[in-house]
Parts: C-alpha cells; sequence; structure tokens
C-alpha cells in the first residue's frame, strides 16, 4: 500500500506521539490522531503545534485528522501506533472495542503496563489476541526532541516478520532518520523499560555528588546487568553494544532530556520520591519497570544490585546515600 493511501492511527499526544505525527506527515502518511485531551486537539486543529509537548514544532495538519473517539480513529486505520506512556496504556485504551487483531500493530511505548508485570507489547498481544508477526516495536535512542528539531536520530524497527519490519520502516524514514531492524522482540522491549531504571540509578549517583569516572563505572555495569537478565529469559544471541541496547541506555543516562535521569537527580538531591514525582511534567517510566523487574526475578537466581538498589530507594524508603554506597562495593 502506498503511504498516501494507508492511514496510521496514532494513540497518544505526548513529545514522542507528537515527533512521530511530525515524521509521518512528511511523509505523506494519512494520520488518525487519537487525543484525550480538548486543549492540545484546539491547538494542533487552529495552530498546527501541540500546546503541551513539543510546542516549538510546527505541524502541518493537511493530513491530520484528530479526534477523541479511539474507535473512530482505530477503525479508519490499517496501522495503529501506541505512542502513549506505559503507565496510562489502561486509560487510554479503556473505551476501545474496534478489533486489533486485523491490523499492523506498532508499540513505540517504552515501558510495563502497571498491575500487569508484563511489557506493552505483552499486554497488547495478550489482550487484543493480536497475532505476533502483526506487531512491530519502534526504538531509539532516540529522544523525542531531537527527532522533533530534525538531528540525526537512529531507530531500529522490530518484528518476526521482515516484509511488515519494512513497510513499518518506510513510514519513518526521513533524511535525519536512520534505521536498522531486529527480530528481537524481547530483548529489545526489555532493554528499553532497564535502561529507564538504570538511568534512574544515573541521576540518583549524580544527585549525590558522585562524578564522571563513577557513572562511567556505574553504567558499564548496568549493561552487564542488563546483558545478564536478558540471556536467562531469552537466551538468544544478541550484540548489546547494538544501538537498540546500549544506545538506548546511554542516552537515556546522560541526556538532559531523560526523564527518568531527572526523576534519580531530584532523590539524590535529597527531595521524597514522592515529591520528585510531583516535580515531574511527564512520566518517568523506570519507577514502574523498577517494580516489575523486581517482581519478575523475585525468587529467582539472577542478581541485579542496581535494579535491586533503585527498587528500594523507591519503594522500600532506604537511604539513597546509604544504598549507593553500599553498591559501589559490588560494582566492577
Amino acid at each position: 500500500m502506498e503511504q498516501s493511501e494507508s492511514k496510521c492511527a496514532v494513540i497518544g499526544y505526548g513529545s514522542w506521539a507528537t515527533a512521530i505525527v511530525k515524521i509521518f506527515t512528511e511523509n505523506g502518511v494519512r494520520v488518525g490522531w487519537y487525543i484525550r485531551n480538548p486543549d492540545v486537539i484546539a491547538s494542533v486543529r487552529e495552530e498546527g503545534r501541540n500546546c503541551k509537548y513539543l510546542r516549538d514544532i510546527d505541524i502541518d495538519t493537511t493530513n491530520i485528522e484528530t479526534s477523541d473517539d479511539i474507535n473512530r480513529v482505530v477503525a479508519g486505520a490499517d496501522t495503529v501506533v501506541m505512542a502513549m506512556p506505559s503507565a496510562f496504556t489502561k486509560t487510554f485504551l479503556e473505551n476501545l472495542t474496534e478489533p486489533l487483531a486485523d491490523k499492523t500493530v506498532v508499540s513505540a511505548v517504552k515501558g510495563i503496563v502497571p498491575g500487569e508485570y508484563l511489557s506493552v507489547a505483552g499486554y497488547l498481544l495478550k489482550q487484543y489476541s493480536i497475532p505476533e508477526q502483526q506487531m512491530c516495536l519502534v526504538t531509539g535512542p532516540s529522544h523525542a526532541e531531537e527527532v522533533g528539531m530534525g538531528r540525526l536520530s537512529y531507530l531500529t524497527v522490530v518484528g518476526i516478520d521482515d516484509s511488515l519490519r519494512r513497510c513499518v520502516a518506510r513510514k519513518f524514514e526521513r533524511p535525519y532518520i536512520r534505521i536498522s531492524y531486529s527480530e528481537d522482540i524481547f530483548g529489545v522491549e526489555y532493554a528499553a523499560i532497564m535502561k529507564n531504571i538504570y538511568a534512574l540509578a544515573v541521576g540518583l549517583a549524580v544527585g549525590l555528588g558522585y562524578g564522571d569516572n563513577f557513572v562511567a563505572v556505574l553504567i558499564a555495569n548496568c549493561a552487564a546487568e542488563m546483558e545478564q537478565f536478558l540471556a536467562a529469559h531469552d537466551p538468544r544471541k544478541r550484540n548489546i553494544c547494538a544501538s537498540a541496547y546500549l544506545g538506548d541506555l546511554l542516552v537515556t543516562s546522560y541526556s538532559t532530556y531523560s526523564r527518568n535521569r531527572r526523576l534519580g537527580l531530584l532523590i539524590g538531591r535529597g527531595c521524597t520520591v514522592r515529591s520528585a514525582m510531583n516535580e515531574m511534567t511527564m512520566v518517568a517510566e523506570g519507577y514502574y519497570a523498577a517494580e516489575c523487574i523486581r517482581h519478575i526475578t523475585s525468587g529467582s537466581h539472577i542478581e541485579l544490585p542496581i535494579a535491586d538498589t533503585v527498587y528500594e530507594i523507591l519503594y522500600r524508603n532506604a537511604s539513597a546515600r546509604r544504598k549507593m554506597r553500599d553498591l559501589t562495593h559490588r560494582l566492577i
């Protein structure tokens, strides 16, 4: 199907959803955009901008139909792109009655569905009976802010069907977007989930006053810990140094755009977990991921001292300074 003839539904109206819509419209893809916020709908329609996220980005609305009716948006699309915060997956989809089993479903979400102990792709496959060969993931490293500005970025399109991967990739191809491919759905998705926990750990360290030397060692150990987790649950051969794994970890750990790093930074500087989360303007996915990964590994032989440290601080009211000091003796 040609780009101009296909229609994509985009679910979500945050920074990443807005950047994706911008890419699609630049490629001539017709977009049905499900937006739950009436102010955002009005600003997109009247000004060609999202008044809440990526406010300085101009959006060509010629091929966009905005709606607060998810079923209307999904019914008219052959491809459905999930781009809402993982913490609000159920909220965004609660009124969905249109079937997804006959659609191409793309998850651009990096996180856990709270209360389900499932990744977003895992939840969608289970809840909506989507055949696995019709599911793709799109992952970074790619902060929405830079994609919105047209800065060179690299995406990985993940799925078990090569023709579907390439069809999805065509919708994302731009002069400033480079694309690679992978079949490792589990590994790529859980790497994207775990890197949020590790970015929180980096933020904690920086907030507590640790320097660049320690942060470099911490991130190296995070990569090793991530590789151990992935190998234990899906022991296929994978290159952990590829951009979808290590690259995503690095950008989330170092970037000033990283909300997970910022959450850790606030806690490290003395904020309580609750007050730090209240200060955040966007969702830090690592908060929910820490509890999920702890649940998954509970009772197993896998040791994840960095992820465990973040969990203890977030959920057990442990002292960030004491827990990070203890962690320093376990890193190599």
